[in-house]
């Protein structure tokens, strides 16, 4: 299927660079300049697609930001300001089967930061539950203070793997769940963690709630499993983060309708490709990479979509590195 991918792609870039020579050159004929001469000397531009793929598929996929985010409100308690909480997504496992050690250095960086709480945003596997196994030794290696929360992404329903029955199926999803936990990891099925703390004066107990839910897209193409409002029955924090896989899901059924102050989202891998500047995955997702902010009756409400670690399809990432985001809350008052 990757490689498949990766013809069509090249196939479709390289008529793109003919349609921009024959333009080139055809304004140039206009001007009084050979057609013949800047069409073929420009032919070696057909040399540029192929030669960006591997430079994403040697370099650019085993490339890492690491983006520090400051989250201040006066929703945070006092007592978790400076609270670090290190986001990983969309690891997609299969495609680290042939550089195990790539993983277990990021699984190093995100130590190295010395978070208090570690968030995996969903797609843990790509097709099948059995991409975890191998990985198990490195993932367990994780390390916080309360812990690692997780969730469900859509590759983890494992819809995209050929199943003899849909019975063979729940199989799989049951065994990603399992072994998700085996990791030692907080599967936020449509549930919620409330982390406390004793409040600055010592005289109370200050909350901070992660919710998480299964997938939810607005996109048809996706499936929905999640269910937020049982995932926020009893919520105790004053701030509070929930984990969604989809940023799709923060504008249809968070922003404005529910108190939830910054969500963190993966999903998109910011279309694995960055050039000039210009973003396709924008034209398909209104939030796809980064730090969103907006105002709403239940004040300043935030969506993080992070770039994610692994890939699908295109086994290469052009100008979009994996990514590991280092949220600091900060108390303001």
């Amino acid at each position: 299927m990757e490689i498949i991918f990766v013809v069509t792609a090249l196939a479709f870039a390289s008529v793109l660079v003919l349609l921009v020579l024959l333009a080139a050159a055809g304004i140039s004929a206009v001007f009084g300049a050979s057609f013949h001469a800047v069409f073929v000397n420009g032919l070696w531009a057909l040399l540029l697609p192929p030669a960006l793929v591997l430079l994403g598929y040697l370099f650019g996929r085993n490339s890492l930001d690491v983006n520090h985010p400051e989250i201040v409100s006066d929703r945070i308690p006092a007592s978790f300001d400076g609270y670090r909480i290190v986001q990983i997504s969309d690891m997609h496992l299969r495609s680290f089967r042939d550089r195990p050690e790539v993983l277990s250095g990021i699984v190093d960086r995100v130590n190295a930061e010395n978070p208090d709480l570690i968030v995996f945003s969903g797609d843990l596997v790509t097709v099948h539950p059995d991409e975890i196994t191998p990985f198990a030794d490195i993932l367990k290696g994780l390390k916080a203070k309360d812990g690692i929360v997780s969730v469900m992404g859509n590759h983890d329903y494992c819809p995209y793997n050929k199943w003899e029955s849909e019975k063979e199926r729940v199989a799989a999803i049951d065994s990603v769940r399992a072994k998700e936990k085996a990791l030692g990891w907080i599967l936020l099925d449509n549930a919620h963690v409330d982390i406390v703390r004793c409040s600055i004066t010592g005289q109370s107990r200050d909350t901070v709630s992660v919710i998480g839910v299964g997938n939810i897209s607005s996109m048809k193409q996706f499936e929905t499993h999640g269910d937020l409002e049982k995932a926020m029955k009893g919520v105790k924090g004053t701030f509070r983060i929930l984990v969604s896989h989809d940023p799709t899901h923060w504008r249809a059924e968070v922003l404005g309708k529910e108190d939830i102050c910054l969500t963190l989202s993966g999903h998109t891998h910011n279309a694995q490709f960055r050039l000039f500047g210009l973003e396709p995955s924008r034209l398909v997702f209104k939030e796809n990479s980064g730090l969103y902010t907006e105002e709403t009756a239940y004040g300043k409400q935030q969506l993080y979509v992070n770039d994610g670690l692994g890939t699908t399809l295109f086994p290469a990432r052009i100008g979009v590195k994996a990514e590991i985001t280092v949220f600091t809350l900060h108390h303001a008052g």
